[in-house]
C-alpha cells in the first residue's frame, strides 16, 4: 500500500493504469482535456505491478483496480469518481487546487 500512495504523491496527478484498459485511456484523455499533464503508470509494464494492483483492490474494496487516480497526493478514486466530479463540474476546481492547471 505504501508503494501506491507513494506513486501517488510523485506528481499532481498520478494515474495508475493497465496498457490494455479502454477506460483508463479515457480518464487520461479527459485529464488531458484540461490542460494537465498526468503521469502514468501502467501496472502491467512494470516489475512490481501486480503487488501494486492487489494493494489498489485492497484500496478500492475490493472494486477492479484500474484506473486508479491520484490528484494532489489524495487518492481521488476510480473512473467512476473521476466522471461524477467531471460531470457535476468540480474536476477542473480540484486540478486548479492540485496546481495540475493553471488558468
Amino acid at each position: 500500500m505504501d508503494m501506491v500512495m507513494k506513486l501517488g504523491a510523485e506528481s499532481p496527478v498520478v494515474i495508475l493504469s493497465k496498457s490494455t484498459c479502454c477506460i483508463s485511456h479515457s480518464i487520461e484523455t479527459l485529464i488531458r482535456g484540461f490542460g494537465a499533464n498526468p503521469t502514468v503508470h501502467e501496472l502491467d509494464k512494470i516489475s512490481n505491478g501486480k503487488e501494486m494492483e492487489k494493494a489498489l483492490v485492497e484500496l478500492l474494496g475490493g472494486k477492479s483496480s484500474v484506473p486508479a487516480v491520484f490528484i494532489g497526493e489524495e487518492f481521488i478514486g476510480g473512473s467512476n469518481e473521476i466522471m461524477s466530479l467531471n460531470v457535476r463540474g468540480k474536476l477542473k476546481q480540484i486540478l486548479l487546487k492540485a496546481n495540475a492547471i493553471w488558468i
